[in-house]
């Protein structure tokens, strides 16, 4: 089920939870993008109505992404922080889409940049799910063009809307892991609810009279090393490199999907 409202169709009340399922076909509703027992898709969806609107009157500008990096010891950390404006639970979606779609650019031959491949759910309890992803980043070079296969175990909690994800099996990488945290941003609280602002998202539709547009914080870590082969002067830089552009390219990939969203 997607909580992104121009995807979004009915929620059956009785949900089973999912347990060694897997979706070779991205498009099956057996995979939760994030699990309808933990949100109110009702009002995900005034949310987003209220972001369309006031496109209309004045586009809403997401500003290019926060990336910080640092590396010791041949691991390098990239600290990433932006805001979208978009409800939590669609930006948390755009992150593991499960069912992909299009969030990343496609290229002339229809691929995008990166892919869902297939998603298997491995453990379900409570809030908390454990997914084997399988996606693909797509390159091109010099009028060549492939795949990279990436094997990813997410760790996410539908609640709280976090993740921390390992590799299971990447090219190049010996280590590549991080996390997610999306947390609503209350963009309306300085002119609408003075003197108090709001500490939950029930506070702010109070405030707000239920006018106030919620958008999304979200904070990143991500770590990685090359393989011992090759996490040596000047082929490491080279691949540090590129993971950092690519990483930042994605990014911005999702910034721009999150303006089309808004013009749904």
């Amino acid at each position: 089920m997607s909580a992104i409202p121009r995807f979004s169709g009915s929620i059956n009340p009785h949900v089973e939870e999912p347990h060694e399922v897997e979706s070779k076909n991205p498009a099956s509703n057996s995979v939760w993008a994030v699990d309808p027992r933990y949100y109110d898709l009702a009002e995900v969806k005034k949310e987003s109505k209220l972001w369309r609107a006031a496109e209309k009157k004045k586009p809403w500008y997401d500003a290019p992404a926060k990336v910080k990096v640092t590396t010791k010891k041949g691991i390098c950390h990239l600290n990433i922080e932006f805001k979208l404006g978009l409800p939590p639970e669609a930006v948390y979606e755009m992150f593991t889409n499960p069912n992909n779609f299009p969030f990343f650019k496609e290229d002339k031959d229809g691929r995008q940049r990166l892919e869902n491949k297939s998603t298997k759910v491995l453990k379900k309890d409570g809030p908390r799910q454990t997914t084997k992803v399988e996606k693909a980043l797509s390159w091109n070079f010099l009028g060549c063009s492939g795949d990279i296969p990436i094997h990813l175990i997410i760790h996410e909690n539908h609640k709280n809307l976090t993740a921390k994800y390992t590799t299971k099996k990447m090219m190049l990488m010996k280590v590549f892991e991080g996390s997610w945290k999306v947390e609503p941003d209350y963009v309306d609280q300085e002119r609408l609810c003075k003197p108090r602002l709001p500490k939950s998202r029930k506070e702010y539709k109070i405030c707000s009279g239920g006018q106030g547009k919620v958008g999304s914080k979200v904070t990143m870590e991500q770590i990685f090393q090359p393989s011992s082969l090759l996490n040596l002067p000047p082929v490491s830089w080279i691949i540090r490199g590129i993971t950092i552009r690519t990483t930042k390219i994605l990014l911005e990939d999702l910034r721009k999907a999150g303006t089309s969203l808004r013009k749904v």
